[in-house]
């Protein structure tokens, strides 16, 4: 026996049509310089790498990759590195500043 989905309201149509994903503009960043970087050289970031664009610390790189993840934005393999694939198109993607232009958080005090 097959049971049909009942039909989608013309809101939720109209919703799912010209609907954006979610995602603050740090998060976009980061999409962005996911998807920069595989292009560029072929294989996806280290998280290594996304520390130095972003002058961010280790926690704070891999918190964001966490939250991207289970935001349903990024895909990886666990255990596998450089394996971060970008699940959006690349024009919903924002526009990468240049890694300069970031800005820097630091929690340590200097001397």
């Amino acid at each position: 026996m097959f049971i049909a989905d009942p039909p989608l309201s013309r809101t939720t149509m109209n919703r799912a049509a010209d609907s954006r994903p979610d995602f603050t503009p740090r998060q976009g960043q980061y999409l962005a310089f996911i998807q920069a970087y595989t292009l560029v050289n072929g294989r996806p970031p280290a998280e290594a790498d996304m520390m130095r664009f972003f002058r961010a610390t280790p926690p704070s790189v891999h918190q964001m990759v966490l939250n991207l993840e289970k935001a349903g934005l990024i895909s990886g393999q666990p255990g596998v590195p450089r394996s971060i694939v970008v699940l959006l198109d690349r024009s919903a993607l924002p526009e990468l500043n240049p890694g300069h232009a970031q800005t820097v958080k630091t929690t340590v005090t200097r001397y």
